[in-house]
Parts: C-alpha cells; sequence; structure tokens
C-alpha cells in the first residue's frame, strides 16, 4: 500500500510552478490524496561566475494514507 510518495518537478517560470502547485491541490480531491507538503525553489547553474542556466524545482509531497489507519 502507497502510504505517501515525493513529486519533484521542473519548470521554467515562477507562475508556472505556482499553477503546478494549485493543478496538484485541485487534482487531490478527484483522486484521493491530501497534499502534506508544497512548494517550489529557485534554482541557478554558474559557470565562471555567470548563470548559464535556471529554473524552478516544485516539490509536492502526496499523501494517500496513514499507517495505522486501518486499525
Amino acid at each position: 500500500m502507497i502510504l505517501e510518495t515525493t513529486t519533484k518537478l521542473k519548470v521554467n517560470s515562477e507562475d508556472l510552478a505556482k499553477e503546478t502547485i494549485e493543478a496538484y491541490r485541485k487534482d487531490a480531491l478527484e483522486k484521493g490524496y491530501t497534499i502534506k507538503k508544497a512548494g517550489y525553489e529557485y534554482k541557478t547553474k554558474k559557470a565562471k561566475g555567470e548563470i548559464i542556466a535556471e529554473g524552478f524545482l516544485v516539490t509536492i509531497v502526496q499523501v494517500y494514507a496513514n499507517f495505522w489507519e486501518d486499525i
């Protein structure tokens, strides 16, 4: 039985990060899980002191059941 999953996604903008989290929150009601934690962080890749790549890491923790739920 799956109790909890963590999903990590890369998106290209802060707006898309927020939209992704909202989409997961909306799906939670329909798909039978709850969101334990959701957030995003801005990440950069640097070479020789210059930013050569950037993006947002979205992390969502989905809870499907509690360990002691059957008791």
